[in-house]
């Protein structure tokens, strides 16, 4: 029968007197088991083909002690507001990026340095990334940026991917919670887009709390990537959530929801759709430069109206509530996620020109198609082989199904567009296949973040872990080959190919991160590759030393209580991988000095006595007597 869909897993389970959920809830089914119940066709696989299947499993994601993964994957760290590194296949755990967190290992939220570049913002303890984003030239990968988003507190954060730090942060103006983020793809990542998710009254000031007055509203924002300045904001209809870019240059689009401007739950539920906003980033250049736009307040940011019925923007209506907005690797449409509806709606990008002309006048006329995948579809990814794959958050699945055969099915054709149903573990969110992103996906590993595990792991408390799947999409049938718990919602991630990060492996000393504290050296005099010494200036001490494994080039140094000292110190040590640190006991104060780097730190020496300073990353063998005093006298 050649146009019968093919039995879904639970169609399977259910024949052979077993229920998916039982199937799901049974403490003994093991990742590996999960293999086996993924094959497609009648019946679940024979003891022989389960076995074999795991075994490819295993030789697919093992790499040997010695050998490198072929992909970096960078993972949103959720709410502890960091990027961390993931090899892919291994799934081992490389490095953690300190971002919107405070971090005693590096010292991020702590030295002069990482303050100077939070700015303001540094006040925040705390941060919940989502999305990871890696800057492209010409569609690809060009391994220079890492941006990632703060929806807690409304900032943009990049990361340089050569020293794997974070070099730059922007406190979005006028809006609250930036959310859904992704770049401009073609010719190069100029912009970077960022979704404010909140409807706010304008100004914000306590005047009004009206939600549906015509000054509330929230922005579509937009950041210059070199300059992480704000480049120009658009007012929106509805809540703003994810967001994408084209191949061409031109459009950006994002999923609203509650175009009621509601506040609870039941007023955003009111209307029978929401829609796509789509926007036409050279229109709006052209409007800002002929001096169509305005400001908000003290902000100096140009503003233009893109609210439905602007010539800068079109309103496509979906299903309630759409979620994820995803740009497949062909180039060819803007896939929402549907989340309360069963479907993901297909927005062919050639047709946008025609719709901005006037030349189609119903939105929903760039509807390529509206495709039934499962309950509640929340992300799409994309193999570059013309299949696409959505997870399901109530299903508890990933679906893969083809675009060409969804089309012809959309326009009647009688064709099977489901390909296979993957259950995974549990409730899945975001999903990335790699290099999914660009025009050269290539259709290898395929990563869902699940939300819950339940009981797939060791028990530690109510809190539970979460679960990241790795799955093998290289053949026609997807193969789970790997779970393993993280913590604190990462929310997304994204896989680039290793050749296309290029990492130093010390620092370089023209280095502008710590450009600012190289330049008070110069002020004082100092030399920082050679020069030990104590500057004194009234009750702001200056402690410049060196650090060569296994000795600090200052040991001692005396102040008087209440004086702020600010210790900088640079790794003169040119070998990588020996990095320093150094702690001032019983004074908060911590960071790392990798070699070639200088960072300082400064803090208030409020307690007089002796206090013991020490090296904290272990560095030789004479690791523990790398340590000094500070002699700090009553005031």
């Amino acid at each position: 029968m050649k146009d019968k869909q093919p039995k879904s897993n639970t169609e399977v389970l259910e024949q052979g007197g077993l229920s998916r959920r039982n199937f799901l809830g049974a403490s003994a089914v093991t990742g590996a088991a999960l293999v086996g119940a993924t094959a497609l066709g009648s019946s679940l696989m024979t003891r022989e083909s389960w076995a074999a299947a795991v075994k490819d499993a295993q030789q697919k994601i093992h790499v040997a002690p010695g050998e490198l993964d072929e992909y970096y994957g960078f993972w949103s760290g959720g709410h502890q507001g960091e990027v961390r590194v993931i090899g892919v296949p291994s799934m081992r755990e490389l490095m953690r990026i300190p971002v919107f967190n405070v971090d005693s290992a590096t010292g991020w939220g702590i030295t002069n340095e990482s303050r100077h570049i939070m700015g303001e913002s540094a006040k925040f303890l705390n941060g919940d990334c989502h999305h990871p984003h890696i800057s492209m030239t010409d569609g690809k990968y060009d391994g220079k940026y890492l941006f990632i988003n703060d929806k807690a507190n409304s900032r943009v954060a990049r990361i340089r991917l050569d020293i794997m730090k974070c070099d730059k942060m922007l406190t979005v103006p006028n809006v609250q919670a930036i959310h859904g983020l992704r770049l401009q793809k073609v010719p190069h990542t100029k912009y970077v887009f960022a979704n404010a998710e909140f409807v706010i009254p304008h100004p914000n000031d306590g005047s009004s709390f009206d939600l549906q007055a015509e000054n509330a509203y929230t922005m579509f924002n937009v950041i210059d990537a070199e300059t992480m300045e704000m480049a120009f904001q658009v007012i929106v209809s509805g809540n703003l959530d994810n967001t994408d870019a084209d191949y061409t240059g031109r459009f950006a689009a994002a999923t609203c929801y509650n175009s009621e401007k509601a506040y609870d739950l039941g007023g955003m539920m009111r209307n029978e759709r929401d829609w796509v906003v789509v926007f036409d980033i050279p229109a709006i250049e052209k409007a800002i430069k002929a001096g169509k736009f305005s400001t908000i307040g003290d902000s100096k940011v140009p503003v233009v109206d893109g609210r439905e019925g602007s010539e800068l923007t079109r309103y496509v209506p979906v299903p309630k509530n759409p979620h994820g907005c995803n740009t497949s690797s062909d180039g060819k449409y803007f896939i929402a996620n549907g989340k309360l509806s069963p479907t993901v709606t297909m927005i062919e990008i050639a047709k946008l020109p025609d719709l901005f002309a006037g030349k189609i006048t119903d939105p929903r006329g760039v509807v390529a198609a509206e495709v039934e995948v499962g309950l509640g579809p929340l992300h799409t990814t994309f193999d570059g082989r013309g299949n696409a794959y959505t997870t399901l958050f109530i299903d508890s699945q990933v679906v893969k199904w083809n675009m060409a055969d969804a089309v012809r099915a959309y326009n009647g054709e009688k064709v099977n567009y489901i390909k296979q149903k993957l259950d995974v573990q549990y409730q899945p969110g975001h999903i990335h296949a790699s290099l999914t992103e660009t025009s050269e996906a290539d259709g290898k590993w395929l990563v869902a973040l699940c939300k819950f595990s339940k009981d797939r792991f060791l028990q530690v408390g109510p809190l539970h872990p979460e679960n990241d799947q790795l799955i093998d999409i290289s053949g026609e049938e997807m193969k789970l080959v790997h779970d393993g718990p993280t913590y604190a919602e990462p929310h997304d991630c994204i896989l680039a190919r290793r050749d296309q990060i290029k990492t130093k492996k010390i620092w370089d000393r023209n280095d502008p991160f710590f450009a600012p504290t190289v330049e008070m050296a110069k002020k004082d005099g100092i030399n920082l590759t050679a020069d030990n010494k104590v500057i004194r200036d009234g009750k702001k001490v200056r402690v410049y030393m060196t650090s060569m494994a296994p000795a600090y080039g200052i040991t001692e140094f005396t102040v008087k209580q209440g004086d702020e000292v600010t210790v900088v110190i640079t790794n003169i040590d040119e070998i990588e991988d020996v990095t320093h640190g150094f702690v001032m006991t019983n004074h908060g104060v911590g960071m790392e000095i990798s070699p070639q780097q200088t960072s300082s730190v400064t803090f208030v020496a409020d307690k007089p006595g002796l206090h013991w300073y020490y090296c904290s990353w272990f560095c030789h063998a004479l690791h523990m007597e790398m340590v000094g005093r500070m002699l700090v006298e009553p005031a």
